[in-house]
């Protein structure tokens, strides 16, 4: 299985957590969806590349013109067309979805939609500089679902004005709509976001670990009291509903990034394009892609298995990590410990995160790199 990922980094404004490449306003919006059609041709991978998914992520993808969206579909359909596409994915605000925009992006294609609603309390929405309101976020979501898209929410816990009752209260209000996958992400402190400058001025309080991590374990117990499975760290889904596209990420598949700042894939290099729309669009119109190479060595290899297997439901398959060639002989000494800790543990050749272990998980699986 294989997928194209198109980076559109525009948004209507900036969100104080935020440390994505993006733009403010879309002023740049047709010379870089030119440059987009001609990356997906310079990338074209021919009738060998089994497309299964196609993204859409930003920025805002829904903020541009619906007809710009349907230029990207048309190419990407036209270049490949034995695609066995499963899922067009379109990153969407709230503030974006009216009647008008929903009905063009289902005649074009879209299938589903991955809804940033971050929060159901309009003071959060409003201490994160989001465009929309509570409001216009459950109108979105009870017309989106009318018209019969797959609907995934994001929801953020670990806000400082974020009290546990409300956490809950976002939780439940998210499954009493029809969505078949949920997004739970923490609040985390990044470099160069307006967060950060808005605590080193002493105008904003700062992140709460503690708090994160309480309400981490509290949408862990809830989602399983509802019976969704918790197939990633930051992701749940309803049995057989998971993220097709970000699913291949995790399970090591080959994928095709579009766009400035966008990574491909393909089982022994990366690459990543420029995070700079100008530069982007200029190096596409000489007929260049302005990308960066990596190739993966196999303690690369090795330690991004470890780091994405993980996180998920599926585990780390130790017999797998032999395929590497490498001997790492602190590894098994360190799983018993975690599993004395009760962080880890193991079914037959595999490894698995306990729900405490998942509070450390980049912690731990750094502990077992090579």
């Amino acid at each position: 299985m294989s997928g194209i990922y198109v980076h559109i980094p525009f948004c209507r404004q900036s969100c104080i957590y935020c440390n994505f490449y993006f733009k403010t306003g879309k002023k740049q919006a047709p010379s870089l969806i030119e440059a987009l059609l001609k990356e997906l041709e310079m990338k074209h991978k021919g009738a060998g590349f089994e497309l299964e998914t196609l993204y859409f992520g930003g920025g805002t993808p829904s903020y541009v013109e619906t007809s710009e969206i349907e230029r990207i579909i048309e190419k990407v359909k036209e270049l490949y067309p034995n695609n066995k596409l499963r899922e067009i994915t379109l990153e969407a605000n709230p503030d974006d979805m009216s009647l008008e925009n929903l009905q063009a992006w289902k005649a074009m294609g879209i299938t589903r939609f991955s809804v940033g609603v971050q929060s159901f309390y309009g003071e959060h929405l409003q201490w994160m500089n989001r465009a929309h309101t509570a409001m216009e976020a459950e109108l979105a979501l009870a017309l989106a679902a009318e018209m019969g898209f797959e609907l995934s929410l994001d929801l953020i816990f670990g806000m400082p004005n974020c009290s546990n009752e409300q956490w809950l209260h976002n939780l439940n209000k998210a499954v009493s709509y029809p969505i078949s996958h949920l997004s739970c992400y923490g609040l985390t402190l990044e470099e160069n976001t307006p967060w950060k400058k808005l605590i080193e001025k002493e105008k904003y309080e700062g992140p709460n670990e503690m708090v994160g991590a309480e309400q981490f374990q509290m949408a862990m117990d809830f989602m399983r009291e509802k019976g969704w499975v918790h197939y990633e760290i930051s992701n749940y889904c309803l049995p057989g509903k998971m993220a097709v596209h970000n699913t291949s990420y995790w399970q090591n598949k080959a994928y095709i990034g579009i766009g400035p700042s966008a990574h491909s894939y393909n089982g022994v290099s990366r690459t990543w394009n420029v995070s700079d729309i100008n530069a982007y669009v200029e190096s596409i119109n000489k007929g260049e892609v302005p990308e960066t190479l990596e190739e993966l060595s196999a303690e690369n290899k090795y330690n991004e298995y470890v780091m994405t297997s993980l996180r998920t439901i599926w585990g780390c398959d130790i017999e797998h990590l032999n395929t590497f060639g490498l001997e790492n002989f602190e590894f098994q000494e360190r799983v018993v410990s975690f599993m004395e800790q009760g962080l880890i543990r193991q079914e037959n050749s595999r490894i698995f995160l306990t729900e405490e272990g998942k509070l450390y998980a980049d912690a731990v699986a750094s502990e077992l790199f090579v």
